[in-house]
């Protein structure tokens, strides 16, 4: 992300060696930005907006950072979020504590394959003389939101649960509770959606690996945004398409419409004008939102026609 112009208060005396401050936390990047409060040097992914200037993690958590007049705005993050003084990964913990929760009580419980039947997605079981019984478009539509929570095998849940607190942690960092949330539900959405459109509608198909691709292309814009190396994560995203596309029992629609969504929408979160962020960010959630609806809205028309 792109620095924002330096307030007065964050322009501080370079280093004695004629050159930039390096972040505290980040020791190989300078920065020309400081915390207001305890004048550490911070740098782009570290800084949080505040009422005047901006704030480190440190005074942010301790509460020196919050300690505003009555009526002050709260601290925010880069994409306008508020930031909030607990564990930076709390969302993160608790979406991987369902996914194994879930996965526990399918392995586990005498019930589990009747579990999988009634929530994994499928767009509809045809029986003579070819009338759906069950299925997305007999109206199951909670099956798009289900089937992102259940995994059948220990690898699947493996992999994905590793993506997600790899991905999720820095992200829910970056863009707050609530819009990573929002993120993560809205991608599993999308793949979900794609998957429904364009699968066999009585190939059943389930995981996270929508909403954890949606991480993926969120983060690949977050650091282009932020111009950081982009060989790592371009790298780990070529090798996820080659699985994609190069695996057996892999709905690959999931992962590009998880990746897809993801991407737009980081990219609404981080470009937003501050004047109208809430506005540009509400409104591409919502143009996603509506997307998916009308993907599977015209899905079901063309199967129940």
């Amino acid at each position: 992300m792109e620095q924002p112009p330096k307030s007065p208060d964050s322009q501080r005396p370079a280093d004695s060696d004629g050159g930039l401050p390096h972040c505290y936390r980040h020791p190989d990047r300078e920065t020309g930005i400081r915390c207001t409060r305890c004048e550490k040097p911070i740098c782009t992914d570290c800084m949080v907006d505040a009422s005047v200037g901006f704030h480190c993690p440190d005074c942010v958590r301790s509460g020196s950072g919050t300690g505003h007049a009555p009526g002050a705005s709260q601290p925010r993050n880069v994409v306008g979020g508020v930031v909030h003084a607990g564990d930076p990964r709390l969302v993160t913990k608790i979406l991987v504590g369902l996914n194994l929760a879930v996965f526990a009580v399918v392995s586990l419980a005498p019930a589990g394959e009747r579990i999988l039947r009634e929530f994994y997605l499928i767009g509809g079981v045809a029986a003579p003389p070819y009338v759906l019984l069950d299925g997305v478009a007999t109206g199951e539509w909670y099956r798009l939101f289900t089937a992102m929570f259940l995994h059948e095998e220990i690898w699947h849940i493996a992999f994905n649960m590793l993506g997600l607190w790899w991905l999720g942690g820095p992200l829910e960092a970056a863009l707050g509770r609530a819009r990573f949330l929002a993120l993560y539900l809205l991608s599993g959405l999308a793949g979900s959606a794609l998957t429904y459109a364009v699968a066999a509608p009585n190939q059943p198909s389930l995981g996270a690996s929508g909403a954890i691709f949606g991480l993926l292309g969120a983060t690949a814009v977050l650091m282009k945004r932020m111009n950081y190396d982009m060989r790592p994560v371009i790298a780990l995203l070529v090798i996820n398409l080659i699985f994609t596309f190069g695996g057996s029992n892999i709905a690959w629609e999931a992962h590009i419409g998880g990746l897809v969504a993801g991407a737009l929408l980081a990219l609404a979160l981080v470009h937003a004008p501050r004047e109208k962020r809430a506005l540009v960010q509400y409104g591409a959630f919502g143009l996603v939102f509506a997307a998916v609806l009308v993907t599977v809205l015209v899905r079901t028309a063309s199967l129940t026609l």
